[in-house]
C-alpha cells in the first residue's frame, strides 16, 4: 500500500506501474495485456499516460487493451467506460495504436457478455482464465470493484470469464469480467482516491473487516496487488 499526498501523485505512480508492466511483458511474452476501469479515479492516470506515452519506448502495437466492466450504453454515450478512456488516452496514443477490445455496451447485456466471453478466448488460451498482466481496478463507497456489487453470488459466476449483471440500486446492466479473472492478474492495482472512499478503504485495509466486499476478496486472492491511494481515501485507516 502506497499513500500520496494528492490525486496526481497518486496516479502519477500508477502510471509509473503501467509502463513498467508494459516493458517487462513486451520483454516476456511479446505482448502486454492490461483492463482499464472507469469511474473518476483513472482520469488523471489517463491523462498523464498520454503525456508520457511519445516517450515511454513502448511498441503500443503490441498492447492489448480490455476493459474491466462497462456499462451497457453505446460506446459515444457519456457514460461508457470506453469513451472516457479513449477521449482521454486512446486517440492520443503514437501509431501503430493497441489493439482495442471493446466491450459491446450496445448490444443486449447477455450478448454483449458472450460476445466479450469469446473475445478473451480468441485472446487468451481457449479452455482457460485469462491471465492479464495489469488489471487497473478502482473500488466504490459500497465496496464494489469492476461491476461486482456486494449482494451478488460470485461464486456463480466462477466459470465464466464475464458475465452481464443488473445493479438494482443504480438500475444500470453492465458487463463485468468475473472475480477468477480479476484475482488471476499478474499484478493487479487498485487507484483509490477522494475522501468519499475513506470508509470503505478503512474497512478493507485499516481493520480488516471488509473481507465480505467484492474489492477485498478480488484482492486478497490476488498473487500481486498494489493499493495506491490519496491522502484523503487513506484518512481512515488506522482509526475505529
Amino acid at each position: 500500500m502506497a499513500v500520496f499526498d494528492t490525486v496526481e501523485q497518486a496516479a502519477a505512480e500508477g502510471v509509473k506501474l503501467f509502463l513498467e508492466a508494459a516493458r517487462d511483458a513486451l520483454a516476456a511474452r511479446g505482448r502486454f495485456s492490461v483492463a482499464l476501469s472507469g469511474g473518476s479515479s483513472p482520469v488523471p492516470l489517463f491523462r498523464h499516460l498520454a503525456e508520457q506515452a511519445p516517450r515511454a519506448g513502448i511498441d503500443w502495437g503490441a498492447v492489448h487493451i480490455f476493459w474491466a466492466d462497462e456499462r451497457c450504453v453505446p460506446p459515444d454515450h457519456a457514460e461508457s467506460n470506453f469513451r472516457l478512456a479513449d477521449e482521454l488516452l486512446l486517440s492520443k496514443l503514437p501509431a501503430r495504436g493497441p489493439v482495442i477490445h471493446r466491450i459491446a455496451g450496445e448490444l443486449f447485456p447477455e450478448e454483449a457478455a458472450s460476445c466479450y466471453e469469446a473475445d478473451l478466448s480468441r485472446s487468451f488460451a481457449e479452455d482457460e482464465i485469462p491471465v492479464f498482466d495489469m488489471i487497473l481496478l478502482g473500488i466504490g463507497s459500497d465496496g464494489h470493484t469492476a461491476s461486482l456489487f456486494p449482494g451478488m453470488d460470485l461464486d456463480r459466476c466462477s466459470g465464466r470469464k464475464a458475465v452481464a449483471v443488473y445493479v438494482e440500486k443504480l438500475h444500470s446492466h453492465r458487463v463485468t469480467l468475473t472475480e477468477p479473472v480479476l484475482s488471476r492478474a499478474r499484478h493487479l492495482v487498485f487507484l483509490v482516491t477522494g475522501v468519499a472512499k475513506a470508509a470503505i478503504v478503512a474497512e478493507i485495509l485499516g481493520n480488516r473487516k471488509g473481507l465480505c466486499y467484492p474489492a477485498s476478496r478480488v484482492a486478497s486472492s490476488s498473487a500481486a496487488v498494489t493499493w495506491l491511494l490519496d491522502a484523503a481515501a487513506a484518512g481512515g485507516i488506522g482509526h475505529p
